[in-house]
């Protein structure tokens, strides 16, 4: 009986270091996907993009970019001192060169090349940044498009 009572004591401070454990490392953020065999959008993971960034698209042509290709943007100082700038979003490669339609994501225009989006960016330490996107030129009335 003896025995019984220490291979339970044994199993349940295990549990505990086990179920410590994960809520670790999930606020830490270190997570492993190996053994999956779907992606977190249901496709195979022998699909043919596997060089594909799941995280990253551009916000103008909605393209899901590989790694290394990045938005061209412009992040400017914040003023009052806090985590959140304006930014200015040109675009990706392939709408920059015409291969894709450069679309705004609050009205629905189709974008010249020389209009740009506007948004603002939030630094979080810790975590990764995040971008909201407030509207392209025209339908903030920015830049050269300003009704009188």
């Amino acid at each position: 009986m003896k025995l019984f009572f220490e291979v339970l004591i044994f199993v349940i401070i295990g549990v505990a270091l086990f179920w410590v454990g994960m809520i670790l490392f999930s606020k830490l953020g270190i997570r492993t996907r190996r053994g999956s065999s779907k992606k977190k959008d249901g496709r195979q993971s022998g699909d043919d993009d596997s060089d594909v960034d799941p995280n990253k698209t551009c916000p103008v042509c909605s393209k899901r970019l590989s790694k290394g290709e990045l938005v061209s943007s412009a992040a400017f100082p914040a003023s009052n001192g806090s985590n959140d700038r304006f930014m200015h979003i040109r675009g990706c490669v392939y709408c920059l060169n015409g291969e894709r339609k450069r679309v705004c994501p609050v009205c629905g225009t189709v974008l010249e090349p020389n209009e740009i989006l506007v948004a603002r960016f939030f630094e979080r330490i810790g975590r990764r940044s995040h971008i909201h996107v407030i509207g392209c030129t025209r339908c903030k009335n920015l830049g050269s498009n300003k009704q009188a």
